[in-house]
């Protein structure tokens, strides 16, 4: 076909040949370049955002405060924002501390405080208490159970006298004294009435006596009782119940027992026992 056309003719028709097989070969290699390069920036930007990632991670790691061992009763207010406490569970635990009131477990922390279990299950481990705090809860944990308390309203002497300060004297008066009332004892304070009993051997009695079935008293309202009903209670003699009657018709009335005690020989150390048989309404 070729030889139809000139020699001129030919050269060009070869050379235009030439130039588009050229051209086809420079766009295969310039788009397989393309993809190339297009798959490097992909890799390149995957191994970038990792280290950033990496990078990221160890700056928030050093930001992060290193927690040291520390007694929950004297955290501070930037303490507390610290270890994530919300401002009112700061408050409350300021506030209870400010009455000289100790925290003495993790427990005792989150009942005062109200933080959250995940809180208290993150920042507990780093709680650290006196020696004598750890100490006395080994003990109270290691200490067996105590046996059950006796009733002191059917204790007999020889029971009686196996309590430290007492003998056969004290055991007599204890049981003279409960015989007094039918039904026995109303309430351990009405111990303080045994003559010779010490406040220290009282809480010696209460550490292995109860009262299971306490005698029952009817109560008087101190602001309409008369003279003749007050004078039944123990310790407030004529004279007394006067006074409270008369003390009663210059104030117009009583609001609280306390009040007794401004009266000219009222019985101060027995207070506790004359509440048993009276209320304010």
């Amino acid at each position: 076909m070729l030889r139809y056309f000139t020699k001129r003719q030919r050269i060009g028709i070869m050379s235009l040949f030439f130039f588009v097989f050229l051209m086809q070969i420079i766009l295969i290699f310039a788009s397989n370049n393309e993809f190339i390069t297009h798959q490097l920036d992909k890799n390149t930007f995957t191994n970038l955002e990792q280290e950033y990632d990496s990078l990221q991670q160890n700056h928030l790691k050093k930001k992060t405060p290193k927690r040291f061992p520390f007694n929950p009763n004297f955290i501070s207010s930037y303490k507390g924002y610290e270890l994530g406490m919300s401002l009112k569970e700061i408050e409350l635990l300021h506030n209870f501390r400010t009455v000289n009131n100790w925290i003495n477990s993790a427990q005792d922390f989150q009942r005062i405080t109200g933080v959250s279990d995940s809180l208290l299950a993150a920042i507990s481990p780093y709680f650290k208490f006196p020696k004598w705090v750890t100490q006395s809860q080994k003990q109270i944990k290691s200490k067996p159970q105590k046996k059950s308390k006796l009733d002191l309203n059917s204790a007999t002497a020889q029971q009686l006298e196996k309590v430290y300060g007492i003998g056969p004297k004290l055991s007599e008066r204890i049981i003279r004294y409960r015989e007094k009332f039918n039904g026995g004892f109303a309430d351990m304070v009405e111990l303080k009435a045994v003559y010779g009993l010490s406040q220290e051997v009282i809480e010696n009695i209460r550490e292995i006596f109860k009262i299971e079935h306490p005698r029952p008293i009817q109560r008087l309202n101190l602001n309409t009782a008369g003279q003749e009903d007050f004078v039944k209670i123990s310790f407030i003699d004529y004279e007394l119940a006067h006074n409270i009657v008369e003390m009663r018709t210059l104030k117009e009335t009583y609001n609280s027992i306390e009040e007794l005690t401004k009266l000219k020989d009222f019985p101060v150390e027995k207070l506790d026992i004359i509440s048993l048989y009276l209320y304010v309404n």
